[in-house]
């Protein structure tokens, strides 16, 4: 199984104070995933919104980082981009509650998980 997360979306799912510091919820998601790949063993990569930020991505070498600038969305466009260029969306398991990007990655092949669900089984950082 691999996993490509919609990392906004992630965020956003549990009301926090994340809005507060977005570079350090963004850090925090990335130690909470490479928590979560060093313990199953399984790829994951996460893509956020915007420009390039230092989120813990050198102290997080189970997780590729990719960043989305280009406005609201763009990581969905980014995610959907990667699922329809990947030679086995099959096993692919995407991570978001968009419904528009949900519908996108099913279409080219990948399994869909619910941003809040997969966010509860993430260990806290």
């Amino acid at each position: 199984m691999r996993w490509l997360v919609d990392g906004n979306n992630v965020i956003g799912a549990r009301p926090d104070g994340w809005w507060r510091d977005r570079t350090g919820a963004m850090a925090r998601l990335v130690a909470a995933l490479d928590a979560f790949a060093a313990g199953s063993g399984e790829e994951v990569a996460v893509v956020f919104d915007g420009r390039e930020r230092a989120v813990g991505q050198d102290g997080a070498p189970r997780v590729t980082v990719g960043f989305a600038p280009g406005g609201r969305n763009a990581a969905d466009d980014a995610v959907a981009a990667r699922v329809a260029a990947d030679g086995d969306p099959a096993t692919l398991t995407v991570v978001t509650s968009d419904r528009e990007l949900a519908s996108r990655v099913r279409a080219a092949g990948a399994h869909v998980a619910g941003a809040g669900g997969f966010r509860d089984r993430l260990p806290e950082p």
